[in-house]
């Protein structure tokens, strides 16, 4: 049943939220607009807040029902619904049915993180959306909020299984933003409402 876990939360993950939503509305592949990226982000700057909510409420609700239904099926595993988590959000960033071409999983990051450890993740929360307000930057905000997680996560004696998989989307969200963490180290990371 962690098998079956993983790959429906994989699955889940896959179904690309930003793709669906710009072909549906506007008939636009949102990968080839803006920063190419298949993410709440990148709709809201090309396609706009409407279908920027929707996109980022269904990517958190992946990671969400990824661990719901490992729940259901594994009576509760932490290994299960933690894994089942991180499968989602790999299935968000390398997506099978659209190519392998994804986004950088911080919408379906949030969703798994939230319901795997609810308090640590909106303490971290809390303190990404103070800095994406004060400095405008999506991306260095979801650094802050995976590093600290864990660490959150430590403090409060999580479970073993939700902290090292917390740990891998760690690794996992700095490899995806390489490019922004360059840009943020030049002063010419795109910052969001700006175009």
């Amino acid at each position: 049943m962690l098998f079956l876990s993983m790959i429906f939360g994989y699955l889940l993950g896959a179904i690309s939220s930003s793709y669906i939503a710009g072909k549906v509305a506007t008939g636009v592949d949102i990968r080839e607009h803006g920063s190419g990226n298949a993410g709440a982000t990148n709709t809201l700057r090309v396609l706009g807040l409407k279908l920027a909510l929707i996109v980022l409420i269904a990517d958190i609700l992946k990671g969400v029902l990824a661990i719901a239904f490992a729940h259901l099926v594994t009576s509760d595993s932490d290994w299960a619904m933690a894994l089942a988590g991180l499968a989602a959000i790999v299935g968000h960033n390398w997506p099978v049915y659209f190519g392998f071409r994804g986004g950088k999983g911080v919408a379906t990051t949030i969703g798994v993180l939230v319901t795997l450890s609810f308090l640590p993740a909106i303490y971290a929360g809390l303190v990404a959306i103070a800095l994406l307000l004060i400095t405008r930057y999506v991306s260095l905000a979801a650094l802050v909020f995976v590093i600290l997680v864990p660490i959150f996560q430590i403090a409060m004696h999580s479970s073993g299984p939700y902290i090292w998989v917390s740990i891998i989307i760690v690794l996992m969200t700095f490899w995806r933003h390489r490019s922004n963490i360059t840009r943020l180290r030049q002063g010419i990371e795109h910052r969001i409402f700006t175009r």
